[in-house]
């Protein structure tokens, strides 16, 4: 199948459309990327929303990003309407879609339109507390899904309950696609193992360099309050090293009621007495202050402002423990966060809520608590530090869950078979087969490297993209 993924996402704010591009090529299909990213990341929009005198700014930028798609997709609609090779089987228009959706049924009325709702707008308002249900905000916010979910002809989500939530209108155009890892993701997990999961924590002259430090990552120095430049990392992929004496922790988010980094703080600051257990946080959003306000007793915690897309995977992959997220909303209760497939991914150990999405998703890869339960969070670190051969197994466990279930190809299987009821060709490839025996991750599909689709944080204006 030939697909064109169309819109204006940033696939280094939302590395979803990343996998789901990886994944289609691994799979044999062809994909062009017609692609102008706008600049507004997901907490500008949300700024529209809480200012609503904001809109020009918005309305402004997506009339560029419109023109020029517009223009540069001229030649696939012609190559749609001589019928000839190249023409496109089906359009995929990537996360963050609500707009972009009516732009491509308009440029391409006569082909399947597939739109990624990865989360709705209603959603996410209610999730941030700027909605109440039943407001104007609310309606709003529901119209915009609304409309956009018609458009579509192909609706992917990323869980059964998500599914479930989607208005009676859309109900049967679904295809539940898990939202999966990079293939950077993996990589980054099979040199931490071949290096024995382990690589030197240096220490810069003065100042104490946190746990996980990735060679070029800006931290910020808690007691000074400036940035500092921790040294380069000296050692090589490769060289064993010893068993770590302390538990490595790692987060990673925009730190949104979603995620409950009030819940995470306030389990590091009963971890205050605990030195075997160290913590990495990742991010700012909303919730920061009120999560560092709650987090304050505990000496071993290292914030960074953010990590590139490109040093995140190998930071994560450096860390034992990845968590997940604790939130309580509606919404929290719905999905599996995409900081859980990557930490699979790279080979961490996974605490995370105890949801019906994740516990599908992980199995007996990870360990669950209770949603919103500080205590409990704490409680289960606590645990993991005292049992290093628990860490270990479940650092495996959650691998090979990855392996199996999360990578690009694997996770893309749904919405290509779904797909080819739309209309679209046979697919070429039988079952979406690919060639095996790929060399890092034995057993694993195969598939090309595609430098264009990083995942992870990365920033704009100097804050950070979900994870």
């Amino acid at each position: 199948m030939r697909w064109l993924v169309f819109g204006s996402y940033d696939v280094r704010r939302h590395p979803r459309i990343g996998v789901l591009v990886q994944g289609l090529r691994a799979a044999g299909d062809q994909v062009v990327e017609l692609n102008v990213p706008l600049p507004l990341d997901t907490a500008g929009r949300v700024a529209v929303l809480r200012q609503p005198w904001r809109l020009p700014l918005l309305v402004g930028q997506l009339a560029r990003c419109w023109l020029l798609l517009a223009l540069r997709s001229r030649r696939h609609r012609r190559a749609i309407r001589r019928g000839s090779a190249e023409a496109v089987h089906g359009v995929l228009v990537g996360y963050l879609g609500h707009f972009d959706v009516h732009l491509a049924r308009w440029l391409f009325r006569r082909t399947p339109i597939v739109l990624d709702h990865l989360a709705s707008a209603v959603g996410t308002a209610r999730d941030r507390n700027l909605a109440e249900r039943g407001g104007i905000r609310d309606r709003l916010m529901r119209m915009i899904d609304d409309a956009a979910l018609r458009r579509a002809d192909v609706v992917v989500v990323d869980t059964e309950e998500q599914a479930a939530a989607l208005p009676a209108h859309a109900r049967g155009r679904e295809v539940v696609v898990p939202v999966g890892a990079g293939t950077e993701w993996f990589a980054a997990g099979g040199r931490a193992g071949s290096a024995g999961g382990r690589e030197d924590d240096a220490e810069a002259p003065g100042v104490r360099v946190g746990p996980g430090d990735p060679p070029g990552a800006v931290r910020l120095n808690p007691v000074a309050g400036h940035r500092i430049q921790p040294r380069r990392d000296r050692r090589r992929d490769g060289d064993p090293g010893p068993v770590p004496a302390r538990l490595r922790v790692i987060f990673v988010g925009l730190f949104t009621p979603l995620h409950g980094t009030v819940t995470v703080g306030a389990a590091l600051a009963r971890l205050a007495d605990d030195e075997r257990i160290e913590v990495t946080m990742v991010g700012t959003g909303q919730d920061f202050s009120a999560c560092r306000r709650a987090a304050a007793g505990n000496p071993r915690i290292t914030w960074y402002d953010w990590i590139t897309a490109t040093e995140l995977p190998r930071c994560v992959a450096r860390h034992q423990v990845s968590l997940g997220i604790f939130g309580d909303s509606g919404k929290a209760l719905r999905v599996v966060p995409t900081k859980v497939f990557q930490g699979a991914a790279a080979g961490c150990a996974i605490v995370t809520s105890d949801t019906g999405p994740q516990r599908r998703a992980l199995g007996d890869a990870a360990v669950f608590v209770p949603p919103g339960d500080p205590e409990a969070l704490a409680a289960a670190l606590r645990a993991l530090a005292d049992d290093p051969i628990r860490v270990a197994h479940l650092r495996a466990a959650a691998r090979r869950r990855a392996l199996d279930r999360f990578y690009p190809a694997t996770v893309v299987a749904p919405l290509r078979q779904r797909f080819a009821v739309t209309g679209a060709p046979p697919c070429p490839y039988p079952g979406g087969a690919v060639a095996s025996g790929d060399e890092m991750f034995p057993g694993a599909p195969a598939s090309p490297a595609d430098p264009a689709s990083p995942g992870g944080v990365t920033t704009l204006g100097g804050r950070p993209g979900p994870c």
